[in-house]
């Protein structure tokens, strides 16, 4: 079989992001919990690129990246005495978690070996970004502007919460 490097850096991309998310829940400081969880969410964003949805992975990065574990790192290190805590894993229900990420496995493997798989040339990947722009402003854009409202509303909310 003949590698090429497409094939290793998806390869690449994939380890990066098993290895990371295996650290963010092993690992007792939760500042480097935090930031390798970081290299998960890039790794994410590297295998949307792969897959030729590129405007996941931008949404990916300023969500997740930008938003979501910059605040997540902000509260963590301005939170005083909370970056030498250490996270409790105790192995409690360790069968039944055993059990049921077993029973999960199972059967992530009976639809990933049974699914009808379509392959498709990636150099005839096209961007997706115009498609959905478009989509945005013209037949959905009331939906849009609403949720636009909505999270506007609740950054208020939380602004007027965090005061007091």
């Amino acid at each position: 079989m003949i590698m090429n490097y497409y094939d290793l850096i998806f390869y690449l991309f994939a380890a990066v992001t098993l290895l990371s998310a295996l650290m963010v829940v092993t690992n007792r400081n939760i500042v480097h919990s935090a930031f390798y969880l970081l290299f998960t969410f890039f790794g994410v964003a590297g295998l949307y690129v792969l897959l030729a949805a590129d405007f996941i992975a931008i949404v990916q990065l300023i969500v997740y990246v930008g938003g979501i574990l910059i605040l997540l790192l902000f509260g963590v290190m301005l939170t005083n005495k909370i970056t030498n805590v250490e996270i409790k894993t105790g192995t409690i229900n360790l069968v039944p978690a055993v059990i049921g990420v077993g029973l999960f496995a199972g059967a992530l493997l009976a639809a990933v070996v049974n699914a009808p798989w379509k392959i498709n040339n990636t150099e005839q990947a096209f961007p997706t970004t115009k498609i959905l722009g478009t989509l945005l402003i013209q037949e959905y854009l009331l939906i849009f502007e609403l949720l636009g409202i909505v999270l506007l509303i609740a950054l208020i909310g939380a602004a007027s919460i965090a005061r007091k």
